[in-house]
């Protein structure tokens, strides 16, 4: 059991670089466009702001089509205790407030910035339409209520602290005193000490569910 679980700690560790190394390939590259891009800026300046007035008006028809069209359906409880939600979940980016059907939200239309991930702590309630986009990157969040024992809190911090592609935060209105969200999955764990803790993160950080997988956690939303 134990050789197993450290193949299967070595395996995650191992995937987990190899995406930040694609990530900071993908800034360098950000980074030069950046610059190549600022040489001609004054020259496509009309076309700039012609092109920005469509995006502005597209961007408007994206918000109302997807306020008709909120993610629906239900949770469907597995044997593991993980709920899987079965239904819609929309990935669009919208600047209108969403109103998810479950809390902590696991997937649907969400703000086009994230809330990084990269074992991001926050002590104070973060948007939840930040924190989806997190979740379709790839990454877990963490969330626990007034319920949940200040040692509980302090020590799944450490854990998060320790373990990139996830986030952790409060969430007053949530069910339980601590939950686990990925992007269509979610589960309550009784503490810290919980297996499913560990479980959940070795599952679905970067896991099959990732709509966007090695997608970025980092300079995104930060409090």
């Amino acid at each position: 059991m134990g050789s197993a679980k450290n193949t299967s700690t070595g395996s995650r560790q191992a995937r987990i670089e190899e995406l930040r190394r694609a990530e900071r390939a993908r800034e360098r590259r950000n980074r030069f466009l950046v610059i190549a891009a600022s040489t001609v800026v004054v020259a496509g300046l009309v076309a700039g702001t012609v092109v920005l007035v469509r995006s502005q008006s597209d961007d408007g028809k994206k918000d109302t089509a997807s306020d008709a069209k909120q993610a629906s359906g239900h949770f469907v409880t597995g044997a593991d205790g993980v709920k899987t939600w079965k239904g819609t979940l929309s990935r669009n980016h919208v600047t209108k407030t969403v109103s998810y059907p479950m809390e902590p939200p696991v997937g649907g239309d969400h703000n086009q910035v994230w809330m990084n991930c990269n074992g991001d702590v926050y002590t104070k309630a973060v948007n939840p339409m930040n924190a989806v986009h997190s979740l379709e990157h790839g990454a877990v969040w963490v969330t626990y209520n007034s319920k949940a024992s200040e040692a509980d809190v302090k020590a799944l911090a450490a854990k998060v602290g320790k373990t990139p592609y996830t986030l952790m935060s409060p969430v007053d209105d949530q069910k339980d005193p601590i939950m686990m969200s990925a992007w269509g999955k979610q589960r309550s764990v009784t503490g810290a000490k919980d297996k499913n803790v560990d479980a959940f993160l070795s599952e679905f950080v970067q896991g099959k569910q990732t709509p966007e997988p090695g997608a970025a956690c980092t300079n995104g939303l930060s409090q």
